[in-house]
């Protein structure tokens, strides 16, 4: 995600300009030759603040991991920028704690479980969907060196289908797992399945049912490009928001 961060904003010349790119196991590497872009002129730096210190960079894109996106967020906020964070795994302390730095600093923290402009639309009919059918289970489905489960995007669709409805409990009364997790996660009586296999990307069902008939929707990812309009957006508007805002639904005109 961050390669194809890198080549979109390159792209978008010369409304937009990357002036850094951060990465532990390839500090000191032209960032062209690992994006195959020529003449990119961009060393790999091997700490966030020492890149923030010398670009005075206006935007942070954050796809790392959930051990080291909060003290990314931080860093980029003491430092006057803007973070825009895909990476999943904030949980409602750090978020509470990005809150206030981000008041502090006048800077706006944008968090966004899923980019694609597809998700987000996938999301919304679910939970228009939710005003009508009860039942509802969540599959989704990733590349195998995803290490989170559930997915960012799950959780957020299980939790905006979760406004249109009272919790509820769905299934047999005396159901039992033989197996310990067949029937998923569960998030206020919605289950959540995830899948991870190699040659999957990003992907997710949203399966409703009620008698004599079920609700399918469905977003597939089939490359990490799929999420750059979103990327490039997130980029463009972070500046003027306040505070904390989760979703990209919430820049959408």
């Amino acid at each position: 995600m961050g390669s194809e961060t890198a080549k979109a904003v390159l792209a978008e010349e010369p409304e937009l300009r990357l002036v850094g790119a951060v990465d532990p196991r390839e500090a000191g590497v032209d960032l062209g030759d690992i994006i195959r872009v020529p003449d990119c002129e961009i060393k790999v730096s091997e700490h966030l603040n020492q890149v923030l210190a010398s670009t005075q960079a206006d935007v942070v894109v954050d796809f790392t991991n959930p051990q080291a996106v909060l003290e990314n967020a931080k860093t980029a906020l003491e430092n006057g920028a803007a973070p825009v964070i895909g990476t999943t795994g904030l949980d409602v302390v750090g978020i509470a704690e990005l809150q206030k730095l981000s008041e502090r600093a006048d800077r706006a923290v944008l968090i966004v479980p899923n980019f694609a402009l597809g998700a987000v639309l996938m999301m919304d009919f679910a939970r228009y969907a939710a005003r009508y059918f009860n039942n509802v289970e969540i599959i989704e489905m990733h590349h195998d060196q995803k290490i989170d489960a559930p997915s960012g995007t799950a959780l957020k669709t299980a939790q905006m289908i979760q406004q249109e409805r009272e919790p509820f409990t769905q299934g047999h009364p005396e159901e039992y797992e033989k197996l310990t997790g067949a029937r998923g996660g569960e998030s206020e009586g919605i289950r959540i399945h995830s899948v991870r296999l190699p040659g999957l990307v990003a992907h997710q069902e949203v399966i409703f049912g009620s008698p004599g008939q079920t609700l399918t929707i469905r977003h597939d990812s089939l490359h990490r490009e799929s999420f750059m309009p979103g990327v490039l957006m997130a980029i463009r508007k972070v500046r003027e928001l306040k505070g904390v805002v989760i979703g990209l639904e919430k820049i959408l005109d």
